[in-house]
């Protein structure tokens, strides 16, 4: 379930971060309340998987993991720039999340 947990939780942190553009600086209600809601849902989940899993590789998980889908989101959606640089440092940092989970 810890794999379940982080995988979750790093989907939601990709959520939260596009809520928190959403938000202009906490000055739109709605978007700032979500944000502020996925967070919370995202770190708990952080936080049991971390029963199971080691920290570090919890958290650099979680953190590629959202990384990475937030630069294919902006890719795709906010016009930035799809380089062949942009999309190998992506693809490495899919690779790691791999790693830590087969090699960890």
């Amino acid at each position: 379930m810890g794999w379940f947990y982080l995988c979750f939780a790093g989907i939601l942190e990709c959520f939260w971060a596009i809520g928190l553009k959403q938000s202009e600086g906490f000055t739109k209600l709605w978007p700032s309340v979500i944000s502020a809601g996925l967070i919370v849902l995202s770190l708990t989940l952080l936080s049991m998987a971390m029963k199971t899993i080691p920290v570090g590789t919890a958290y650099a998980v979680w953190a590629g993991i959202g990384a990475a889908l937030l630069a294919i989101y902006g890719i795709l959606f906010m016009d930035e720039s799809a380089s062949l640089i942009r999309i190998s440092c992506i693809f490495f940092i899919v690779f790691g999340v791999a790693g830590l989970k087969y090699f960890a």
